[in-house]
């Protein structure tokens, strides 16, 4: 298999750092509620006295994309450089963005960790599978 003949790697890259963009948004938008509703004063956030659950589990959520996805942005820029970034690799990496999206859902509404840690879990492999691709393509670079 051949690398892609275009930038389809960095798509996958592009929907990461959107939903980075959208746990913003969703933090952003619950602070002000907690704000409006008395629950919270400004200076509770400025001086980091505590965040309601409300937009903890956000907060949470978005320093949660900082982790593993941190290692899915260095994979997916490798995988484009060394040529690796095949069908198999794209799949892999939309695959492992799918899971984030959903991860963060359940963390953002439920929180509930039945179905937050398999979740996790699913992504933590298939961001494996990726590294574990260009590890072997690197390996065996003509076939």
């Amino acid at each position: 298999m051949t690398g892609m003949t275009g930038y389809e790697m960095f798509w996958p890259i592009i929907a990461q750092a959107a939903l980075v963009y959208l746990l913003y948004m969703l933090l952003g938008y619950r602070r002000r509620k907690m704000l409006k509703s008395g629950k919270v004063r400004a200076s509770d956030y400025r001086e980091n006295r505590g965040e309601p659950t409300e937009s903890l589990i956000v907060k949470n959520s978005l320093a949660n994309q900082y982790e593993l996805p941190v290692l899915f942005y260095a994979c997916c820029i490798l995988l484009y450089m060394t040529e690796a970034d095949n069908l198999i690799a794209l799949v892999l990496a939309w695959i492992f963005v799918a899971l984030r999206y959903v991860h963060a859902f359940v963390h953002v509404t439920s929180n509930d960790l039945r179905y937050r840690s398999p979740l996790f879990a699913a992504g933590y492999v298939v961001l494996g599978a990726m590294w574990v691709w260009l590890a072997v393509w690197m390996m065996f670079p003509n076939g």
